[in-house]
């Protein structure tokens, strides 16, 4: 294990001083590579030290100007600031500079979400999800922007895929219900919110779908 590797493990443990001391040591023996600026900021971002951590990621883009990851970091950073605007323009520019990770897909695509540009969002969250097609976040989030932009046949089948990779997740059986309940199909919007509520009790938009459907059925069926 080099000393990059024992850095970042250290990171994962909670070492942060022990971990900020190697990153340190080794800008110090390699000035001139970005890398180590990049890992030291992305610790900084960790703990939540922004200022710091801006001018970590700046440091790498000042000695290369073409690394994707230091734009990356300033796009999470923004991001964390809810600088969307300046979160999307970063993340754009590392994929531009040849990024091709789930996680640089998907953060663009939120950051856009968050500035109500979903149907824009929605190709870079597809993307995500292809590249990280087990993670049941990113799959869940594309579903869930399809459906806000009314692509609502496409975003079921996504809701079906994310209970393909786990049947108890109440938020995508949720928003099936709500799509049956669109559709007037009652009977399958109650299992789908009973089932969430079976999964998670205190899912309140659950709760209140089956609270209006069975409210429903009593006044039709007195």
């Amino acid at each position: 294990m080099d000393k990059t590797e024992q850095a970042i493990e250290w990171m994962k443990q909670q070492k942060y001083e022990q971990a900020a001391e190697l990153f340190n040591k080794i800008i110090e023996q390699h000035p001139k590579d970005p890398l180590g600026y990049i890992n030291f900021g992305n610790l900084l971002l960790h703990i939540n030290d922004l200022d710091r951590a801006m001018s970590f990621f700046n440091k790498a883009i000042e000695i290369d100007h073409q690394v994707p990851a230091g734009y990356y970091g300033l796009g999470n950073l923004f991001y964390e600031q809810e600088n969307y605007p300046k979160a999307q323009e970063n993340f754009q520019q590392a994929i531009e500079l040849g990024l091709d990770i789930g996680d640089v897909y998907y953060m663009l695509g939120m950051s856009m979400v968050q500035q109500n540009l979903k149907a824009l969002a929605i190709p870079y969250l597809q993307r995500a999800a292809e590249i990280d097609h087990h993670d049941e976040d990113k799959l869940f989030q594309y579903g869930l922007t399809l459906a806000e932009s009314n692509y609502l046949s496409e975003a079921k089948e996504v809701f079906k895929n994310v209970l393909k990779l786990n049947q108890q997740h109440s938020d995508a059986h949720y928003n099936l219900g709500v799509l049956a309940l669109y559709n007037e199909n009652t009977a399958e919007a109650l299992e789908h919110f009973t089932i969430a509520l079976n999964h998670q009790p205190d899912h309140i938009l659950a709760a209140n779908g089956k609270e209006k459907i069975e409210e429903l059925l009593r006044e039709q069926n007195p």
